[in-house]
């Protein structure tokens, strides 16, 4: 599985430090929530909300450098709007692949 990074951060603040860190406050904050929203979606069975849920989120996924995840959640939000859960559980270990890297910057 591949690995968050900051690359993209990086590439687009163009070396401003102060820029990177906000950016990555912005994701530290917001992340959690819409993590829980999500879960709190999925297990209700709404998937059309639960498809917002993901369309937010891998904006985040993508921001994180993980490409391959992107697709997977692109798949994923598809996939519930047609009802279907499959790539659940791929798309829920991304999150908590993101969910341990955010925690550690």
């Amino acid at each position: 599985m591949e690995q968050p990074n900051l690359s993209y951060i990086e590439s687009m603040s163009g070396g401003d430090k102060a820029f990177e860190q906000k950016l990555i406050d912005i994701i530290k904050g917001e992340f959690p929530e819409e993590k829980k929203v999500y879960f709190e979606n999925i297990l209700d069975k709404n998937y059309k909300l639960t498809a917002e849920n993901v369309h937010k989120l891998k904006h985040k996924i993508s921001i994180l450098g993980l490409e391959k995840s992107y697709e997977i959640a692109v798949a994923y939000e598809n996939n519930l709007l047609e009802d279907s859960t499959e790539l659940q559980e791929d798309f829920e270990s991304i999150l908590a692949i993101m969910t341990d890297y955010l925690l550690k910057l």
